[in-house]
């Protein structure tokens, strides 16, 4: 059984951090055995964000009031960069320097401290991200140090080191998972456009994939503004780039954007016959239902299909609560007929709480509904 993903940053991590710290530092001016016990106290009973939190805090309470001279130790402690190839460093010592998880507190401690000196802060930041990622932490300069920031990034476009170039992607998104939202690029996404158009062609996948997700990220909120991504830049692309700009383009495929599916040549409705059907009738959470699917060509022409299905979750008061799960892609020849099925698992998941009653699932063939069926979820057994 794997590990809790909290104990990424753990005892070791601490340990190794303090030593480094009083490594650099020289003796008497960094009390490695005061920090290890601030850091350590309560942190088991934290989870991963909390940890990085928590840790960061007691580097405030011990690092030098003076943030470049903090800073400097902080940097004097990193280990080996991570390899262009690579999206992370395996699990490794730290004896020889920090990295990986174990540097989310000291990109913490930047974001907190560094507000007030944003060259050097970011100059810290680009240092950390090569051995870790401060996906998180640039966020705050993005919000208070928009000109200086941005301005920062467009030379990041040009950076020798992938993880510093999806930094300026991923460091972005309006929307970031764990990291505080940019509002005022979730209502005007338009600052960083100019960055994308520079990334999406980037020789690293790692960067690449970053850049999809900021621009389906931009869809959730500006949908046109990615359906017009997706009218100038999809005819000429090469296949890397078709490949960022499909899964960009998710959230609008799954809404059936009618646009957005017209690039993509899932525009026409289709021709033909549809059966849809979800079994068994009934079950209990941690089951799944079958759904079988016909589909029979009517068309003289090959036909690309984009086939999702919605569940209709119900919800607190019994109102329903619609997500689109993918199902199946394909192309139907003429007069062809074709039967899809798919297991839906009815797992218990953190982000969603269950309700009995009845879930309607309704069939989407290139964004248009075309068949539903209907199960019924019990509170147990019977």
């Amino acid at each position: 059984m794997a590990e809790p993903f909290k104990l990424l940053i753990n005892e070791a991590v601490v340990t190794a951090l303090a030593h480094h710290l009083q490594r650099v530092a020289g003796t008497g001016a960094f009390d490695a055995a005061a920090f290890r016990h601030r850091a350590l106290d309560g942190l088991d009973t934290l989870e991963l964000k909390a940890r990085a939190g928590h840790v960061a805090s007691a580097l405030e309470a011990h690092l030098p009031a003076d943030f470049d001279r903090a800073a400097g130790w902080l940097e004097a402690t990193l280990g080996e960069v991570i390899p262009p190839d690579l999206q992370v460093l395996p699990p490794r010592d730290l004896a020889q320097g920090m990295g990986g998880w174990g540097l989310w507190p000291m990109t913490e401690f930047v974001a907190r401290r560094g507000l007030a000196d944003p060259e050097r802060a970011l100059q810290a930041l680009h240092a950390m991200t090569r051995r870790f990622t401060a996906e998180w932490a640039v966020r705050p300069f993005l919000l208070e140090h928009p000109a200086l920031t941005l301005a920062t990034f467009e030379r990041w476009c040009r950076d020798p080191s992938a993880h510093v170039r999806r930094l300026v992607s991923e460091g972005s998104r309006p929307r970031l998972p764990w990291g505080v939202q940019l509002r005022p690029l979730i209502a005007d996404p338009a600052p960083t456009l100019s960055l994308l158009a520079a990334l999406q062609d980037d020789p690293s996948a790692y960067v690449r994939r970053s850049v999809a997700n900021h621009l389906n990220d931009i869809a959730k909120d500006h949908p046109e503004v990615v359906v017009q991504w997706l009218e100038r830049h999809l005819e000429s692309a090469c296949d890397d780039r078709r490949v960022l700009l499909r899964h960009a383009s998710r959230t609008l495929i799954k809404q059936g954007h009618a646009r957005a599916l017209a690039c993509w040549g899932l525009g026409r409705a289709f021709e033909g016959r549809v059966a849809f059907a979800v079994s068994p009738a009934r079950i209990v959470l941690g089951e799944a239902v079958g759904l079988e699917l016909q589909l029979q060509s009517l068309a003289r022409q090959p036909q690309a299909l984009e086939v999702d299905y919605v569940v209709h979750h119900v919800g607190a008061g019994g109102r329903a609560r619609p997500k689109v799960f993918k199902g199946w892609k394909l192309t139907l020849a003429p007069g062809e007929a074709r039967t899809l099925s798919r297991r839906h698992v009815m797992r218990p998941v953190t982000t969603r709480r269950y309700y009995p009653g009845e879930h309607r699932v309704e069939l989407q063939v290139n964004g248009q509904r075309c068949g539903e069926a209907a199960f019924e979820l019990c509170c147990g057994p019977g």
